[in-house]
């Protein structure tokens, strides 16, 4: 998926594994995996997964600090 988003500012509040794939560049099948693994801020609503924005970029900037 191409991404539509050209600041993280511009995500949704809730984002999708195809936001987080076109977010971080990466194949769907991929963000998937992310998704379902631990320590990754997914909330299971149901059989659909989402990412709460503030969440998915707190764990960018901890991921990249270390």
């Amino acid at each position: 998926m191409r991404s539509q988003f050209t600041s993280y500012e511009q995500l949704p509040i809730t984002l999708t594994a195809d936001h987080v794939a076109a977010a971080l560049g990466i194949s769907r099948a991929n963000a998937y995996i992310l998704l379902r693994s631990d320590g990754f801020p997914t909330l299971h609503i149901g059989k659909r997964m989402v990412v709460p924005k503030d969440r998915f970029l707190q764990w960018i900037t901890d991921s990249v600090n270390g």
